[in-house]
């Protein structure tokens, strides 16, 4: 039976890095320049100016104050969800339901700070609806798990075609008058709920500063990676987690109960990714709209995979990924730059991050 140095050896570690290449920092840093070089070439060959880009994604990125809060704050999403990611992963099991999660989180997240949790003290009013997103989310995850464990439903169908009934059950909410939506009038008619209470809203890292967007979500995120690296590397549950995911039956016959770890672990994930929901939705918009989740949690489903099983390294990707997309919403914005074009950009980076993993995994054995 494999013993727990086994199980908490240095590359199971969530807070793992290894350092003794220097090639395992050039070589994704060398590969993300070559992907970026990939994206000018694609600007180049369409009508927009690349000199125009650059300048564009740039300033989207970190052009100012406001622009580097809101990117850090983008990130903090797609973190949410790659730890979600990573959690259920040292279970061997794949969550690739974050933007249904995201969706059911962000929506009880306004329904509870649209009826009455505006008017509680003591930070109530902004703790009680992101509280309803997390068990939201929660809930879509571990119904995913008890597939799992009871019917021996894979995990990554369930999570995906529960993520095409969240979808619609968010936009049914803003769509009807009954539920969600706000009253229609001449000047909007669109499907979006009211604007949530000042007082539900995430309070400003840096109130006196109102140049800073910036929320305590990014608190709460700091706390989650480190909760999620101890948890996972340092714990008794990380360790029967990552037994489970080795040999479920194995587990079993050493008296584990891999069933309800299994409901537990997608639980966990799902919860991150409700959180995810409910501070975009506190945080950022305010308000709730059917396509609001704009998918994060398939690009927070990324940031996992690249994060290969590591607290920091999730830390990382959504950092990246967060910068991205404001430089590339920016570079849309701004130069002109057709979709497409920004889309196929972040792939390229996402295909050389792992192409660049797979050579350094192929170099070291």
């Amino acid at each position: 039976m494999t013993n727990k140095s086994a199980l908490w050896s240095e590359g199971n570690s969530p807070f793992s890095f290894k350092f003794h290449l220097p090639l395992k920092v050039i070589v994704p840093v060398l590969a993300t320049v070559v992907a970026l070089l990939l994206g000018v070439v694609l600007i180049a060959c369409t009508d927009s100016s690349v000199s125009e880009a650059i300048e564009a994604f740039w300033d989207g990125m970190v052009g100012s104050e406001y622009n580097i809060g809101a990117s850090i704050n983008r990130s903090i999403s797609l973190g949410l969800v790659g730890l979600g990611f990573i959690f259920a992963n040292r279970a061997n099991l794949t969550n690739v339901g974050g933007e249904g999660q995201i969706a059911i989180g962000g929506m009880l997240a306004t329904a509870m700070a649209l009826h009455g949790a505006g008017n509680l003290p003591f930070g109530l009013a902004f703790i009680l609806p992101m509280l309803a997103g997390t068990l939201g989310g929660a809930l879509w995850g571990g119904l995913a798990g008890a597939l799992k464990s009871w019917r021996g439903i894979n995990e990554v169908i369930s999570t995906l075609l529960l993520t095409f009934i969240a979808l619609p059950l968010v936009y049914w909410s803003v769509e009807s008058v009954h539920l969600l939506r706000k009253p229609m009038t001449q000047v909007s008619a669109l499907p979006e709920s009211m604007i949530i209470p000042d007082a539900t809203k995430l309070p400003m890292l840096f109130p006196s500063n109102p140049m800073s967007p910036l929320h305590i979500g990014l608190i709460l995120a700091v706390i989650a990676v480190i909760a999620v690296g101890i948890v996972l590397s340092r714990t008794p549950f990380g360790l029967k987690l990552r037994a489970v995911g080795l040999n479920q039956m194995a587990s079993r016959r050493a008296g584990m109960r891999s069933g309800f770890l299994v409901v537990l672990a997608m639980a966990i994930a799902g919860g991150f990714g409700g959180l995810a929901g409910a501070i975009m939705i506190q945080g950022q918009q305010y308000y709730l709209t059917s396509d609001f989740s704009s998918g994060y949690g398939f690009d927070g489903l990324v940031v996992g995979l690249l994060s290969r099983g590591s607290a920091w390294g999730v830390v990382v990707g959504a950092l990246l990924f967060g910068f991205l997309r404001s430089g590339s919403i920016a570079m849309e914005i701004m130069a002109h730059v057709p979709a497409a074009v920004v889309l196929i950009s972040q792939g390229l980076i996402v295909i050389a991050i792992a192409g660049s993993a797979i050579f350094m995994d192929r170099k070291a054995s």
